[in-house]
């Protein structure tokens, strides 16, 4: 009897120990699947002009979300069970930029040129084939505008009233003559560009002075036609930036009257 008691005695203080030990375990392990998912690195600067954007690297001791991050900002670890996520800090939203200004008026003051600049894919009733258009320049679209970095492309006919004193100056040697004419580019938002011409290339068939550009630089090209229509080389000029001011906008934006050239 005694050693039944003894027994007995022994289990009713031994079980609630156990217990009390057991409970503490599951609360630990509980406290442990709840800890916050690892703080991933902040974000870096947007990219800017020349610049290459790079992630910052995730502080020491932690792990930065791979592929398989969940859309809440948390890594997926494997768990089946949900665990809470430590909300990423809300960056603003910028707001959107306005649109680019685009080059809206060529003025060669030596030459006596002036034109209103549109577009070049602008589409004009009865001009077939998408044909460079009389009475304006026009600026390719794949290019820079003027204040961007990269290259300036404005073309016209070497008609009366347009390009053509520049075709008949590039005839007299070489154009040497034309070699530091400023020419005015004036944008639709109401500035001025000054550039210098320092390079005249007659019988150009390719981009080459529109595309070989040093790191950073801005460059006008003015480009005309040296024969009948469908005659491949063209004349180029390359003009470097001096500087940029404002501009009234009126006088920056005169009314283009495009037509389809017969």
């Amino acid at each position: 009897m005694r050693l039944v008691h003894l027994v007995s005695l022994l289990i009713q203080r031994l079980i609630p120990a156990l217990l009390m030990a057991g409970g503490v375990t599951v609360i630990a392990a509980g406290l442990l699947s709840y800890t916050a998912p690892p703080v991933v690195g902040e974000v870096g600067a947007l990219p800017g002009a020349g610049s290459t954007a790079s992630a910052s690297a995730a502080p020491a001791g932690t792990e930065s979300a791979g592929p398989n991050a969940s859309p809440g900002g948390s890594p997926q670890l494997g768990s089946t069970s949900p665990r809470p996520t430590r909300r990423p800090a809300i960056t603003p939203t910028p707001s959107p930029s306005a649109a680019v200004a685009v080059a809206s008026r060529v003025v060669v003051p030596a030459l006596d040129i002036d034109l209103p600049v549109v577009a070049g894919d602008l589409e004009v009733p009865g001009n077939a084939g998408n044909y460079p258009l009389c009475d304006v320049a026009q600026y390719l679209t794949v290019y820079a505008q003027p204040g961007q970095v990269g290259t300036t492309y404005l073309y016209g006919h070497a008609r009366e009233g347009m390009f053509l004193p520049l075709l008949e100056e590039s005839e007299r040697q070489d154009g040497q003559g034309m070699l530091g004419a400023l020419i005015q580019v004036y944008t639709s938002d109401g500035r001025v560009y000054l550039y210098e011409l320092f390079e005249v290339k007659r019988h150009a068939t390719d981009f080459a002075l529109a595309n070989d550009l040093e790191p950073g630089e801005h460059r006008l090209i003015l480009q005309t036609s040296e024969g009948p229509r469908g005659t491949v080389p063209k004349l180029q000029i390359a003009a470097r930036l001096l500087n940029d001011q404002p501009a009234d906008l009126e006088e920056s934006n005169p009314e283009p009257a495009p037509v389809a050239c017969a």
